[in-house]
């Protein structure tokens, strides 16, 4: 969907330090000389305080012309949690079939991505409350699991493992969830057979949590459900140098429509317009935005430079860190 004034990028830098580190992953798109037609999208907590609004279904419809879709963070302290979340990232992820969620870990010793199913699971709201707030209240969530949607997220982590190191890990809970853990086995062996050359493993979920920490190197490509890859991934980004530096894509890989690229980080309102936010996560899911649309030397560079900046930021304002990591690029 690329024109001749350049990709296609719609620009979201949400609530608190989410403009900040937004400005700064701009800045290193502009110093690698990205060439980006970008559209800002003012929309997130403050928005929604403002007049309601969340994310019309007109954006959407908007947004399905573009390449790319480059997110700060959103959330507002004087807003439910949950509000804003469900109403903006899980729509998006939905209407947009934004169906893998990837994040990569590199640190010493180890370079792993966990593939994460981003469209189904307890996500999806499936459940209900009887009786509530009596003390007989019953309330339920499932897990809703297709073969389609576990089938296509297994497919991309075996064909992601063929440019890497040919290994996958599946993660589930098997032995307790019989039923989509069953349905996530059976799939995972029909899809492997399809990969002669890629190595399998399975781990319980929480053994998995002990591998991250203990032996992390052993992974790498991990796919795994939406609820487990929630939780894994946060682990991950804590053993691979902390919230700072995790970065995120939300893919539509089949590319019926944009694909969306964001730091994890939440919108830290307190600390919001005192330049203590590291930007550097914020500038890794810019770089991921480059590969994804096929610039991946570009995206090569940014990576590069910013984890040379990464043992250096001690005591930097967040534009300070964003112009060490442009000047590595110049």
């Amino acid at each position: 969907m690329s024109t001749s004034d350049g990709y296609r990028v719609g620009v979201v830098g949400g609530d608190g330090i989410g403009p900040e580190v937004v400005a700064e992953g701009m800045k290193v798109l502009d110093a690698i000389g990205a060439n980006l037609d970008v559209t800002p999208f003012d929309l997130g907590g403050s928005r929604y305080l403002q007049d309601g609004t969340i994310l019309p279904d007109e954006t959407i419809e908007e947004w399905r012309s573009l390449d790319a879709i480059y997110l700060g963070a959103v959330g507002h302290p004087d807003i439910t949690p949950g509000v804003i979340e469900r109403g903006l990232l899980l729509k998006m992820r939905f209407d947009l079939d934004l169906y893998i969620n990837l994040r990569p870990f590199i640190a010493p010793g180890h370079d792993f991505v966990v593939v994460r199913e981003n469209t189904e699971g307890p996500y999806v709201g499936e459940g209900g409350v009887l009786r509530k707030g009596t003390e007989f209240e019953v309330a339920t969530q499932g897990s809703v699991n297709t073969h389609m949607g576990v089938e296509r997220c297994l497919r991309y982590a075996f064909e992601l493992a063929t440019t890497r190191r040919n290994h996958v890990t599946m993660v589930h809970k098997t032995n307790v969830l019989s039923f989509a853990g069953d349905l996530w086995a059976r799939t995972f062996e029909e899809v492997a057979a399809d990969y002669p050359g890629v190595e399998t493993a399975y781990n319980h979920v929480d053994a998995a949590c002990i591998y991250f920490v203990q032996d992390p190197g052993r992974y790498d490509v991990v796919v795994t459900d939406n609820l487990f890859g929630d939780i894994l991934t946060d682990l991950g980004g804590a053993v691979s140098g902390g919230i700072g530096l995790a970065s995120s894509a939300n893919l539509n890989p089949a590319r019926t429509g944009p694909s969306m690229f964001e730091p994890v980080h939440g919108s830290a309102p307190d600390i919001a317009g005192t330049g203590k936010a590291n930007p550097l996560a914020a500038i890794l899911s810019a770089a991921m935005m480059l590969e994804f649309l096929g610039e991946k030397e570009m995206a090569d560079r940014v990576t590069k430079a910013t984890y040379e900046v990464r043992d250096h930021v001690e005591g930097k304002s967040t534009s300070d860190i964003g112009d060490a990591v442009a000047a590595r690029l110049a």
